[in-house]
């Protein structure tokens, strides 16, 4: 029996489908997709009672056509070369696509969180650090990463520590890494980005009248029915916003179960339940469904895969019902799928674009790092004064009086978060429409024309660098 394409291969082949819709040559589309560099490497951990175990990890640095690079740290026993190589190829377009000037780079340590105390957490992460600065794969204008599946700011803090006591440069080694703590130079809005570009970027879809007729569907994200699979950072959040916005959330899956209630479900009930019980399962007034993996087949308007990649595959993909496939996660629909959902008329809405808003915010808390200027801090104040005497002449022109409390939420001034969200918005609603009239010049997919724009964006690049005529 004939094995499955890897992922790396199945990025390749949609690599390959969109660059065959350009004019570049052929010598530079390889070297677009090719990763040019991998570091493997494997070190020891002491572990708590003494024994030593050879832990495998890697950094895989896809692009150096905009520098630095960048991308996630995972920590799974799944991660592997091709994994990290396809993550990085990934980034590279992603990052092209939402005009983030970055390559793309992805990093992976092969180990399962629950078979380690947090002290030994904490001596692998430092050392990957090590062996990384050792090779020169990390600094903030070389190669920085970010939280990924399995990781977080607090792993992000101990990396950004062991970097600046390895550094002989204090100034800029804050900016050696993304995801941080706010007390350690994170920026605010940073956990919450992906799953709200997500939102953002389905709002902008969902906004176009002419592509919401094709499918049946009425303008807006209000009403529509979601299924989210995943409840980790990125699913929570996009499910949130959704929620927030209006549309009605009908089913919710993770690895223990799916449940089920077309009137909809409380996402903050759910969490709470689960919180409780250790499941989503037996939440009141929802249906239980024991295998996960059949609630990407339930009739939703949208669906949104934020959990692993390959979880829609040619098996299942004649039995989804969704109009509108949104790619939270890295890779969800593998390329068979993509085509078989294609031809039922699904609108894909691809991950190289929709949870682009991690990377997005990334980059603003790189710059905040670089800058050491708290975003908001030189203009807040004016504008608020700015904001007031508008709303004082308003008030005086229309003989009314405003009460302190709401004169106070009227004029203030934009802080870090509020320009960090409209930072994303703007940034999500933009390559929305950049990629759709790609699509339609093309006459092809928006994962096709995703790739087409970060294929031009990355040429023009090598080309100005003179590398290529």
């Amino acid at each position: 029996m004939a094995s499955h394409p890897s992922f790396l291969e199945q990025v390749d082949r949609m690599f390959a489908k969109a660059a065959a819709l350009t004019d570049h040559p052929e010598g530079l589309l390889r070297q677009i997709s090719l990763c040019n560099g991998m570091y493997k490497m494997e070190f020891p951990l002491v572990r708590d009672d003494g024994s030593i175990q050879v832990i495998e990890a890697w950094r895989a640095e896809h692009s150096h056509h905009k520098l630095p690079t960048k991308g996630g740290i995972r920590f799974a026993m799944a991660v592997n070369e091709d994994e990290v190589a396809a993550l990085a190829t990934l980034m590279t377009y992603k990052c092209a696509i939402v005009n983030v000037p970055f390559g793309g780079a992805k990093g992976g340590i092969k180990i399962d969180r629950k078979d380690f105390s947090e002290a030994e957490i904490e001596r692998i992460t430092r050392r990957y650090t090590f062996e990384l600065f050792n090779k020169k794969f990390i600094g903030p204008g070389v190669d920085v990463p970010a939280p990924d599946y399995g990781s977080g700011p607090k792993e992000m803090a101990w990396i950004v520590d062991t970097y600046r006591s390895l550094s002989d440069d204090p100034l800029t080694a804050q900016a050696c890494v993304t995801g941080k703590p706010i007390a350690q130079g994170g920026v605010r809005g940073r956990t919450e980005a992906t799953g709200r570009g997500v939102y953002f970027g389905i709002r902008e879809c969902v906004s176009i009248e002419e592509d919401m007729q094709r499918r049946g569907l009425t303008t807006g994200i209000e009403g529509k029915r979601v299924v989210v699979q995943g409840l980790g950072n990125v699913g929570y959040h996009a499910a949130k916003y959704m929620s927030e916005g209006g549309a009605v959330l009908v089913g919710l899956a993770e690895y223990e179960g799916a449940i089920h209630n077309p009137a909809g479900l409380d996402l903050e009930a759910v969490v709470a339940h689960r919180k409780a019980t250790g499941s989503i399962l037996n939440f009141p007034g929802a249906t239980n469904i024991a295998n996960s993996a059949e609630a990407l087949e339930l009739d939703c308007d949208i669906l949104i895969p934020a959990a692993l990649e390959g979880v829609i595959t040619k098996e299942n993909a004649p039995r989804i019902k969704a109009k509108i496939v949104g790619e939270a996660a890295n890779g969800p629909v593998t390329a068979d799928a993509d085509a078989i959902l294609l031809e039922k008329g699904v609108l894909i809405i691809p991950d190289v674009f929709l949870n682009a808003g991690g990377v997005t915010v990334s980059y603003f808390e790189w710059l905040k790092n670089l800058s050491h200027v708290r975003f908001g801090r030189m203009s807040k104040r004016f504008e608020q004064a700015s904001n007031e005497r508008i709303v004082k002449a308003l008030a005086a022109s229309m003989n009314v009086e405003i009460p302190p409390a709401e004169m106070m939420r009227l004029t203030a001034g934009a802080d870090e978060v509020d320009l960090v969200n409209s930072g994303l918005e703007e940034t999500m609603a933009t390559a929305y429409q950049e990629i759709r009239a790609i699509a339609l010049g093309k006459q092809t997919d928006l994962r096709t024309a995703a790739f087409i724009n970060a294929i031009d964006k990355v040429a023009v690049s090598y080309t100005e660098m003179g590398i290529f005529p």
